[in-house]
């Protein structure tokens, strides 16, 4: 059965906050802070402390900006887990950005610039780049 998870996108300007993970499936990779949706908590409620719990910020969850299915399977082709994603913008509650501390599951966290999330390349987990463009739009020519 699909488990529930939500990602927390927060930014400032043309940054975004983003955690390396600690654990599989995406350990070492860069990504929005996220996790699991508790029972009894809202979507919004859940993005709202999984982003405190990985980096210490306090946001306000405005609204969810994609959905997604997140399948792994193991090598022999057998289903080792299955997520439903909600990725949830969520507002810095500080008129300026906070600087953020890696805790619970992730290794490390900081601001990124929408330059560097371009960047990473394999060092981000997948639907990272898309997820960023809903968020900040590539500046058009001049």
């Amino acid at each position: 059965m699909p488990r529930v998870g939500v990602l927390a996108l927060v930014r400032h300007g043309r940054n975004v906050v983003l955690v390396r993970r600690a654990n599989a499936p995406d350990a070492g990779l860069w990504g929005f802070p996220g996790g699991r949706v508790e029972a009894g908590e809202t979507l919004f409620q859940a993005a709202e402390r999984e982003l405190r719990e990985e980096t210490g910020l306090n946001a306000r969850a405005l609204q969810t900006v994609d959905v997604f299915d997140s399948i792994h399977r193991t090598p022999e082709g057998t289903l080792a887990f299955h997520y439903v994603i909600i990725a949830v913008l969520c507002e810095e509650t500080a008129r300026h950005p906070t600087a953020p501390h890696a805790a619970d599951d992730a290794l490390e966290a900081r601001w990124f610039s929408y330059e560097d999330v371009q960047a990473l390349g394999p060092k981000a987990c997948a639907r990272l780049f898309e997820l960023t463009q809903k968020i900040i739009p590539p500046r058009q020519a001049e």
